[in-house]
């Protein structure tokens, strides 16, 4: 009689929260990728994900097994109530450690598609209403995860960026998720069917987004992460060591306008170097560049003044660090963009030169 009081107890405590046990779960994959993710090619990490795709394939089959009452009814009332949980933990963990990587290998503006989606997460579980509204969305995250995951797994281990690493990607996605559509039909057979039109249009149009955000460059180039990039009064590289001494004013961190947007004092007859630290997995190299943008100030468009590329190579477990300068500048508004050849940001820092006055509080630091 007492563990029944206190199970009612517990229930009566929980009844407020029911309704948001799904999206209480996404989050608490999400806070789970904050605590243990760190690098893209730590074998840690590369667990973690794989466990997260493994458990929402096995919880979504699970979940459908026991609507359809295919197991003994206990196991079934079982599979019903902690499949979706586990649904979403998985889904919750899977795109915000696609979130989290994505955003550390490119411009956090450039992050938006994955912000994006992790809020239409939320929003679309808090508005799902019925079982079919539910599938389709299901599958669809599904689709998002794997294929981000697929992208990231199959660069790091193969060390290629390539195109046809992402298209290969998305193939691979795709036949992993007709699979399951297949499996699905098996369990559900009715239902799948009154629901196919709709997951086949909804499948097909993030295929499209997703490789239309690729090709337009606007996905960031993961696996590439940017760790550093800062504006110089002077850089110089030491062969003998392979270290650099890095001259600069040091922007309070506190400083939010001056961090995107700093204001920048050129020595007297001195340059402008723009410092970058790039970390790139084991297995992998490539070639970034440098592009240095002047804005006009009468059409305020940004013109290209320079472009310089350099080859990075994973083997770097600090970090490839490389710089650009730039003799001649007016003042004004002006940007260095670090980016791949195929113009996928990793990232830029605006500065205004600012030639009144010299600088102060100049910091040199070795690394």
């Amino acid at each position: 009689m007492q563990l029944r009081a206190t199970k009612d107890r517990l229930a009566a405590i929980l009844s407020p929260f029911r309704r948001y046990w799904l999206t209480m779960a996404f989050i608490f994959g999400f806070i789970t990728d904050l605590l243990l993710l760190d690098t893209v090619d730590d074998t840690l990490d590369n667990a973690i994900l794989l466990f997260y795709v493994v458990l929402s394939t096995v919880s979504l089959v699970a979940l459908y097994i026991g609507i359809a009452e295919r197991v003994p009814f206990k196991l079934a009332r079982f599979m019903c109530t902690y499949s979706p949980l586990a649904i979403q933990y998985a889904f919750g963990g899977l795109l915000s450690g696609m979130l989290i990587f994505y955003g550390r290998s490119g411009d956090i503006f450039a992050s938006w598609p994955f912000l994006f989606l992790v809020i239409g997460a939320i929003a679309g579980n808090e508005l799902a209403s019925n079982r079919a509204q539910r599938l389709v969305l299901n599958l669809s995250l599904y689709f998002i995860g794997l294929f981000s995951y697929l992208v990231l797994v199959i660069a790091v281990f193969s060390g290629r960026t390539e195109a046809w690493v992402f298209f290969a990607s998305g193939l691979l996605a795709l036949l992993v998720v007709s699979l399951l559509i297949k499996l699905l039909t098996r369990i559900i057979p009715q239902f799948m069917r009154l629901q196919m039109r709709a997951l086949v249009f909804s499948l097909g149009i993030i295929f499209v987004t997703i490789n239309t955000l690729y090709i337009t460059s606007i996905l960031p180039p993961i696996p590439l992460s940017l760790k550093e990039i800062t504006i110089a009064q002077s850089v110089v590289r030491y062969d003998a060591t392979n270290e650099y001494e890095v001259r600069h004013v040091p922007v309070p961190w506190w400083n939010i306008s001056q961090q995107f947007n700093q204001t920048f004092h050129p020595t007297s007859g001195g340059g402008v170097a723009c410092f970058a630290n790039v970390f790139a997995p084991v297995r992998l190299s490539t070639t970034v560049e440098h592009v240095w943008e002047y804005q006009n100030p009468t059409t305020g468009e940004w013109e290209e003044y320079f472009t310089l590329g350099y080859p990075i190579s994973g083997s770097a477990t600090d970090g490839y660090r490389g710089y650009t300068a730039i003799q001649n500048f007016q003042p004004g508004q002006w940007r260095c963009v670090v980016q791949t050849t195929r113009g996928q940001v990793l990232g830029q820092q605006r500065f205004v030169i600012d030639t009144s006055q010299a600088p102060t509080n100049v910091e040199v630091r070795v690394e």
